[in-house]
């Protein structure tokens, strides 16, 4: 929070915070004020929070394992995002995405997915979320050794014999295959 002072924090996952935390960061979203670990003063603090659960804190509430007066502290404003199986069309655009994130950030040569390969990423449900398909693209670029990102070079999640015979939206296709002609 000190660090935070005059800015934003983001508190990932907060439905996962124990009922003593939850106490410590109510006071000092009450008070705006925090106190050090082996400190007696308190030092105030101005910080913007925001944060995030996957977490069904209204029925954690009414379960009495999340505090309902910090629930109403947090709950100012609310986004929802859907998990990524619920908005299959955001799939293509991440991987293209993560790819080209990857060939720069471990200075690879220029590689492309398959299509048969973007049919699996846009039919895998992604349990894992986005977290997942962004570590299955970074582990694919960074073993590639011959410029394609292909089927036997899918985690064994997606390398199993699945149906994966979605049919991919209009356009998808030339999009992966128009990702060649950007690198």
């Amino acid at each position: 929070f000190e660090y935070a002072d005059g800015g934003t924090l983001f508190l990932d996952e907060v439905g996962d915070m124990p009922m003593s935390t939850q106490i410590k960061l109510l006071r000092v979203l009450e008070e705006h004020r925090i106190t050090r670990v082996g400190d007696n003063k308190s030092v105030k603090v101005n910080v913007r929070l925001l944060s995030a659960t996957n977490r069904p804190l209204e029925e954690m509430v009414a379960e009495g394992t999340f505090r309902n007066d910090l629930y109403y502290r947090l709950n100012i404003v609310t986004v929802h995002l859907p998990a990524l199986r619920e908005r299959p069309d955001d799939v293509i655009p991440l991987m293209d995405h993560f790819r080209k994130l990857f060939i720069k950030r471990h200075g690879k040569p220029p590689c492309n997915f398959t299509p048969a390969v973007t049919r699996r990423f846009y039919g895998y449900q992604w349990p894992g979320n986005i977290r997942q398909l962004r570590n299955f693209v970074e582990t694919m670029v960074v073993l590639d050794t011959d410029g394609s990102l292909d089927v036997n070079d899918l985690p064994p999640e997606l390398s199993q014999d699945s149906d994966f015979s979605t049919d991919l939206p209009r356009g998808s296709h030339s999009l992966a295959v128009a990702a060649e002609s950007q690198l």
